[in-house]
């Protein structure tokens, strides 16, 4: 069997296990455990306090400082009100495409990273390579931000790590962070015929997400002259408004769900700040007037870093020997990559399929997209032999 098809196979596996962020990782989580503890890895599993969801990290070679890291997340987005040609969780080929919800996004790579570990297996080398898969990216990165502690206090501390998102196995060094936030409003239910009486915490709602949009143009102008990104400026999105039961009823409660994807953690603080005076200022005194105990209160889902590009990246060159490129990028959507930026290792983004596929219907990646990913992982092995 080709390393292609092995791959295949293992990935038809991972796309039958239906790890939506809102359910449980574990079923997959166990299953690669297993590949991998078949090649003699040494695996670990950290559970999170549910005990619903699981990250892996596993590593072959030697136990020593300077390994290198291939990390992928687990979970994927909902398929609900997608409206899909075949089953999403059943791998579906047709020409060069494979589809499947996370083909893309990113069980492919997981499945090459895992392929490639029986043939690590087969090496002397010279430095570990770990495999680690999170939980929970979707949603706010949330198995990364637990887990990269705990490898910190594990010594043996590892010296790069690709991050395997889809970009078409181009070569990111560098990507926005991203916040993302539920604002509750509660205010005081009525009759629509006299509003007056009640507190609209949907019309409160309104004007918050008024507030934002200002900010968003806000951000524009404070946009580095230097910035890579595209847009260049930190961005603001709303991503739901609920609130409201009926025509002629005043809504008590209300809900925003928002994100933002700042080029720099300054503008993260300039709008929280500016979203607290707004608040503490204007909108809960109004509300306030009419209903003591009305109230405005933000649930923080995840705050995550961007991968800031850096001058000096052993990760970056270490894939642009691999990959035979000599370009790097930055993009706007963002990863894991800059959590482990943060630990102090180096890091790269570079793994098979488009993020214009990612999280849609039919979503695929092509088998050329593999193949390219596969050739990457072979010669990281040939590196550590030599190096």
């Amino acid at each position: 069997m080709t390393t292609l098809a092995r791959t295949t196979e293992i990935l038809t596996d991972l796309i039958a296990f239906p790890t939506v962020s809102s359910d449980s990782n574990l079923a997959m989580i166990t299953h690669m455990a297993g590949l991998l503890e078949d090649q003699g890895a040494r695996v670990e599993i950290y559970s999170d306090d549910t005990g619903a969801k699981a990250n892996l990290f596993a590593t072959l070679g030697p136990d020593r400082d300077g390994g290198i890291v291939l990390s992928g997340h687990s979970d994927v987005v909902p398929v609900a009100d997608q409206d899909w040609s075949s089953d999403p969780f059943t791998l579906h080929t047709k020409d060069d495409r494979l589809y499947g919800r996370g083909t893309c996004d990113m069980k492919s790579f997981l499945a090459a990273t895992l392929a490639m570990a029986e043939h690590y297996a087969t090496l002397n080398l010279s430095r570990p390579i770990h495999f680690c898969f999170t939980h929970d990216e979707e949603v706010g990165c949330l198995g990364a931000q637990a887990l990269l502690p705990q490898l910190q206090d594990r010594g043996h501390r590892p010296a790069m790590a690709i991050i395997g998102e889809p970009t078409e196995m181009r070569i990111i060094e560098g990507h926005k962070g991203c916040c993302e936030y539920t604002t509750r409003f509660t205010g005081r239910a009525g009759h629509g015929s006299a509003p007056e009486r009640g507190v609209n915490a949907a019309l409160y709602a309104t004007r918050y997400v008024t507030r934002l949009m200002q900010l968003a143009e806000d951000l524009k102008t404070r946009a580095p002259k230097d910035s890579r990104f595209d847009p260049p400026w930190t961005t603001i999105n709303i991503g739901r408004i609920a609130g409201g039961t009926a025509h002629n009823v005043i809504p008590g409660k209300a809900e925003v769900d928002w994100e933002m994807r700042p080029v720099l953690w300054d503008d993260a603080r300039f709008v929280k700040d500016a979203l607290a005076d707004y608040v503490g200022t204007e909108l809960l005194p109004a509300m306030r007037a009419n209903c003591p105990e009305a109230d405005i209160r933000t649930e923080t889902i995840g705050e995550v870093c961007g991968l800031e590009p850096m001058a000096e990246n052993a990760a970056r060159d270490l894939v642009a020997r691999l990959t035979g490129q000599n370009t790097c990028e930055t993009v706007p959507f963002g990863t894991e990559a800059g959590l482990f930026q943060q630990l102090g290792l180096s890091v790269v983004v570079c793994g098979p399929g488009s993020i214009a596929q990612a999280h849609q219907a039919d979503e695929f990646v092509t088998q050329t997209q593999l193949s390219a990913c596969l050739t990457m992982l072979h010669g990281l092995g040939t590196q550590l032999q030599t190096d």
